[in-house]
């Protein structure tokens, strides 16, 4: 698998400090209000920078601290590895789910993307450092 390159670079300065694009995805995580979710795409296109792959290594790099839960993928499947805990997350804040069939692996419920999904209205735009 080829490393995914953050825009800017998205090399973290020798002080610790986070990549700005880092940064801002983290924000706009943060805007996400409990029991809805946005997309790995839907956040960079609200940043208009970058796109899903560079999102999602966002998140698996420095979404520790954030509401990872909350940034997912387009398809609503549970983020592996951690279903369990987003499950916990998901169910503690009301996120719509559509329950597992038989068919599916382990009959874990996945995002009703259609219910759950956050356009982003009534958040700030979450702007770039100048």
């Amino acid at each position: 698998m080829s490393e995914v390159s953050l825009p800017d670079d998205g090399r973290q300065d020798p002080a610790g400090a986070l990549p700005e694009y880092a940064e801002r995805v983290l924000e706009v995580a943060e805007l996400i209000p409990p029991g809805r979710v946005m997309t790995y795409g839907d956040v960079a296109e609200w940043l208009e920078e970058g796109g899903p792959r560079q999102v999602g290594r966002v998140m698996a790099l420095y979404g520790g601290a954030a509401p990872w839960w909350r940034v997912v993928r387009a398809d609503g499947v549970l983020l592996p590895g951690h279903e369990l805990r987003a499950l916990a997350h998901y169910r503690a804040e009301g996120t719509p789910l559509k329950e597992a069939g038989r068919a599916a692996e382990g009959h874990l419920p996945r995002l009703d993307m259609r219910r759950a999904r956050w356009d982003g209205d009534g958040g700030e735009r979450a702007q770039g450092h100048t």
